[in-house]
């Protein structure tokens, strides 16, 4: 069992939370997490490259010069891959990386990566992050009277709220997610994660529904 401290958007403590990571997580199978963030990397390759064949490449096809005689090796086109200027001998075209592991495992995958954080002590729970208005500031101001503003960091809200979004979209190394977007990938990039009373509760509610 781990006793999270609770902060205001002051940074003062206002209570803890009691969560049991392994109610997230049974245990963390590292190699299900390898599998599942290498996946995430592979979707994310774009995968529009393109070299030319030899058919491809502009030249004559004509033999460049007699087949004996000249003391050199055999040579016919110039457009031949071993030549300088000719086409690329194993052609590279357009492919997908795409590929898609058990939606099951990617869902444990998740809850594993959430219980990696907590076990860690790389997790900062806040009470709530409304806003009102969309104001970078804001945002910047509670990371840094938490502790947080220095390397990279996940706010993770219970519900789509875009004023957070808004106000944090600009600020290096910070990404904002609701529970319901998030993945292994997302979760284990950052350095820590920020997530609120209402999104930890979310998170534990869906983790015991599974």
């Amino acid at each position: 069992m781990a006793t999270l401290t609770v902060y205001d958007k002051s940074g003062s403590e206002v209570g803890s939370y009691d969560v049991d990571p392994a109610s997230i997580a049974a245990n963390i199978n590292k190699q299900l997490l390898h599998d599942v963030v290498i996946m995430y990397q592979a979707n994310d390759r774009q995968g529009s490259f393109g070299t030319k064949s030899r058919g491809m490449v502009q030249g004559s096809g004509r033999k460049m010069y007699r087949q004996k005689g000249t003391g050199n090796a055999r040579a016919g086109s110039r457009r031949s891959g071993v030549r300088r200027g000719g086409g690329h001998i194993h052609k590279k075209q357009d492919r997908s990386f795409y590929y898609r592991l058990p939606a099951k495992a990617i869902r444990a995958a998740t809850r594993m990566a959430i219980a990696s954080k907590i076990q860690d002590e790389q997790i900062t729970v806040i009470d709530e992050l409304a806003m009102d208005a969309p104001k970078t500031q804001d945002v910047i101001g509670v990371l840094k009277s938490l502790g947080i503003d220095n390397g990279t960091t996940l706010i993770t809200t219970d519900q789509l709220d875009r004023n957070v979004y808004k106000s944090a979209r600009n600020i290096s190394g910070v990404t904002v997610s609701p529970v319901s977007d998030l993945n292994a990938l997302s979760v284990l990039s950052p350095d820590r994660l920020l997530v609120t009373k209402a999104a930890l509760d979310a998170i534990v509610e869906n983790a015991s529904a599974s």
